[in-house]
């Protein structure tokens, strides 16, 4: 039977991360796609068939989340370094470190005016900056375990939070309050968002449930449970209509939110799906995983308005019998009965949309220097050259001799999240181009790495040290200041009570000392 709906279908992959991909997100003009990884590198692709990729280097530990600004000329980075980082996109490689959380940062995300940036952390606090200012705002500090996610609303009057102590808490962002707190999940909460109206609110779990609540209600409207293993991320399509969430059980999960239905299961990733994201305008998705790479899928099933879709379901005599629709292999055959056994997916995903690039020069004359254990090692950045891949994605090519010793090992657990350390590239401002070839049927991008001569570095980190325990006291001072207030309140309003008591009292003793004082004249 024909599909009513259009197939989603896989448009390109992207290879070139060393790690698992922790987070994705569209830049709002389409033509890039940004991704963050275990591997501690930012990579931002361009979506133009000979365009470029580029990776950036600066944060020394797992990338956690990644987020362009409304206008796409900034990119929001968190990282388990316990930074925010705020890059320009270029080949400059120039990013702002911001610093406040004390333990790792697990969430970043723009409000939707641009003007401020909400984060998540490990140290159990929800954190507001300014971006024109590039300071720290306030704090929300009402969790008792780790902060997973933090999300403004789309008129950014409120912010919803959600953590490891299995509540949803839902903030005032003009008062500072917790208005709204839920709390029946039976394991983490993992993630969070606003629809893009802003009237209902969802959240996923790791016990491999996905809630939604309006509102305008605080009822609980839907509640999904169709992973077999701990929801990581999800996304809503702009339409309110659709939803996709990526799991630990290696799907990828579409959800129509009208008819409260799951539609498509999407198998692409060996491994742990670990992020979803649309693009702004719905018509493209990614998503990301354990497997190191980023698959760039086609809607599709959008395009028709819901109306004709649901006029044509009303036609229908039966629904879509199980597996068709239900489940999606790129590699192999759309079949209409059921499979004998589970289809293997191939490691290198075939692309037939990109084309040979453009040969890209760097320079010969170009040096870059590296923080390598502790000593500064200088090497050449020489030109490129052009390669044939079998997938069309921009190869890169790099000529000279590359200093790996930085680069350690590291193992990710994604049921609970990454773990483990890396010795990194320090340092946050200025960077260079470098371009790398992995092999065959790998997109290499073009690095821009941070450094400084290890005397300035350590001067800029003795620096920053200084600054992050100032920034702290700070805070603790400024949750005291609120105490004080509080109770300085507290004593003025008691204060006032007991004057009113106190003249109450004077005016009913002079009432009672009139009445006596008349009453022997009234007598005589």
């Amino acid at each position: 039977m024909a599909s009513v709906l259009d197939d989603p279908t896989l448009e390109r992959h992207f290879k070139g991360h060393k790690d698992a991909v922790t987070c994705t997100d569209f830049n709002p003009n389409c033509k890039q796609l940004a991704s963050g990884s275990a591997d501690k590198n930012l990579m931002i692709w361009n979506l133009a068939p000979k365009g470029r990729a580029f990776r950036f280097v600066g944060h020394q530990d797992v990338i956690t989340s990644v987020q362009f600004s409304p206008f796409g000329n900034l990119v929001a980075t968190s990282s388990k370094d316990r930074t925010v980082r705020l890059w320009t996109p270029s080949m400059k490689g120039e990013s702002t470190v911001f610093k406040a959380h004390t333990a790792a940062v697990r969430s970043v995300a723009f409000s939707h005016d641009g003007h401020r940036l909400v984060t998540a952390s490990d140290d159990k606090s929800v954190k507001v900056w300014s971006v024109q200012r590039q300071c720290f705002v306030y704090s929300l500090s009402q969790h008792t375990n780790w902060v997973r996610c933090a999300r403004f609303s789309p008129d950014g009057r409120l912010i919803a939070s959600c953590g490891d102590d299995r509540t949803v808490r839902l903030w005032d962002t003009s008062t500072k309050h917790c208005i709204n707190c839920f709390s029946d999940y039976g394991e983490s909460a993992t993630f969070v968002d606003f629809n893009p109206s802003g009237t209902c609110l969802a959240s996923s779990g790791a016990d491999s449930s996905l809630k939604i609540w309006d509102l305008r209600t605080n009822k609980l409207i839907q509640h999904y449970q169709v992973h077999s293993a701990g929801i990581n991320s999800f996304s809503f399509h702009p339409s309110n209509n659709y939803l996709i969430s990526g799991s630990t059980d290696s799907t990828v999960k579409i959800l129509d939110l009208l008819e409260g239905r799951l539609i498509y299961t999407l198998h692409g990733h060996k491994g742990a799906v670990i992020t979803v994201a649309f693009s702004r305008a719905g018509d493209l998705f990614a998503s990301g995983g354990a497997d190191c790479q980023v698959l760039m899928w086609r809607t599709n099933f959008d395009t028709k308005s819901y109306q004709d879709v649901l006029q044509q379901h009303n036609r229908r005599s039966t629904p879509d019998p199980p597996p068709h629709l239900t489940d999606i292999h790129p590699r192999g055959p759309h079949l209409h009965r059921q499979k004998h056994r589970a289809i293997q997916i191939s490691q290198t995903v075939t692309d037939t949309q990109s084309t040979d690039p453009h040969v890209i020069e760097l320079g010969q004359a170009a040096h870059s220097t590296k923080l390598l254990d502790g000593q500064t090692h200088s090497f050449p950045l020489q030109t490129a050259t052009n390669s044939q891949h079998s997938n069309g994605l921009p190869p890169c090519h790099m000529a000279s001799s590359r200093v790996e010793g930085w680069m350690g090992e590291e193992s990710v657990d994604w049921t609970g999240g990454a773990a483990g350390s890396q010795t990194g590239v320090s340092g946050g401002g200025k960077g260079r181009g470098e371009e790398d070839e992995k092999g065959r049927g790998q997109t290499q991008p073009l690095e821009v790495v941070s450094g400084h001569p290890s005397s300035l570095d350590l001067t800029l980190q003795h620096i920053v040290q200084q600054l992050d325990i100032l920034t702290q006291t700070v805070s603790v001072l400024e949750e005291r200041l609120t105490l004080t207030e509080d109770k300085l309140k507290e004593c003025l309003l008691n204060q006032s009570q007991i004057l009113k008591d106190v003249r109450s009292s004077e005016e009913s003793r002079r009432t009672d000392s009139e009445e006596s004082d008349g009453s022997p004249e009234d007598s005589t």
